[in-house]
């Protein structure tokens, strides 16, 4: 099921951002703004990323075997990492063709341009919606990548209309400083799509690197934990993400006199309960230690 969704999502994605690229980067070209060409190929970008997302889904959701016994949810976070490299390469490109722009003869976009910005700005912010929705639900991170991905097109799109708008006021009341405000607009589309990128990298490599969860979280693991009165001490906590479930592992401290079995039965009661409140828990490690009064 949650396959069958990613899937969808992605497919949704790589179809709505070939129209648009294929319209943004034509329209850019024939109407002269550098912003919407900007837009358009950021699009493209996002159509190479869906695509990755689809040849990779299928193994992420793969369950653990003997050569992954944690699983290979993993394999969402590299593909969040590298569309985060590829939109930083996106970035850089657009601020390379601005730079260049400025040293050529300012010419006027066409009106073309600010509606072909418009309707990408209404499309994007629909699959945004959508695809942050289905990301939250099923705990997908390579369909919060898409999602960000849509979220950079949204707010480029705004800046690529801007821009133009203000190109066209410059060349008809011949305000000769407004007519650079095209090339503007894709700078400042760069950097959007560079903070976007540095955001999905951050995430990824911290991920990678099995940083723990936030503070909150883990707090939220140890309340449900103290419920249990048998319980004396929570001795460590740690839990990390892999992709789009979590792993954790408790040590805590019970009466030195409790049998093997009762230990493993509250160890099983309170793994039940963790993964109860939080579905997103695929597995809870619990090491015993004896607890003597002091």
């Amino acid at each position: 099921m949650r396959e069958n969704v990613a899937k969808k999502v992605a497919w949704i994605s790589v179809i709505s951002n070939i129209i648009l690229t294929v319209g943004k980067v034509t329209v850019g070209l024939y109407a002269g703004s550098e912003a919407v060409f900007a837009d358009g190929v950021h699009s493209a970008a996002d159509v190479f990323a869906s695509i990755i997302v689809l040849l990779v889904i299928g193994l992420a959701n793969k369950p653990a075997d003997e050569e992954h016994p944690y699983g290979h949810g993993k394999a969402e976070v590299i593909i969040s990492g590298i569309v985060g490299i590829l939109l930083f390469l996106v970035s850089l490109y657009i601020v390379f063709e601005a730079i260049v722009g400025f040293f050529h003869p300012m010419e006027t976009p066409s009106m073309l341009a600010i509606w072909i910005a418009l309707f990408s700005y209404v499309a994007k912010e629909i699959l945004y919606r959508y695809s942050f929705a289905i990301a939250k639900k099923y705990q997908s991170k390579a369909i919060e990548a898409i999602a960000y991905d849509h979220k950079a097109d949204i707010v480029a799109s705004i800046a690529a209309a801007v821009g133009v708008v203000l190109s066209v006021i410059g060349g008809k009341y011949d305000l000769t400083f407004l007519l650079y405000g095209d090339k503007a607009a894709s700078m400042f589309v760069a950097y959007l799509i560079f903070k976007i990128a540095k955001e999905m990298s951050s995430e990824a490599f911290n991920i990678l690197l099995e940083r723990n969860v936030e503070q909150t979280l883990l707090q939220d693991y140890i309340q449900v934990i103290q419920n249990f009165s048998d319980v004396k001490r929570i001795d460590k906590i740690r839990a990390r993400e892999h992709g789009h479930y979590v792993l954790v592992d408790v040590r805590i401290s019970i009466d030195h006199f409790k049998t093997i079995k009762e230990g493993h039965d509250l160890g099983k009661e309170i793994k039940k309960a963790l993964m109860d409140k939080h579905d997103n828990i695929k597995e809870v490690l619990i090491h015993l230690n004896p607890y003597f009064p002091e």
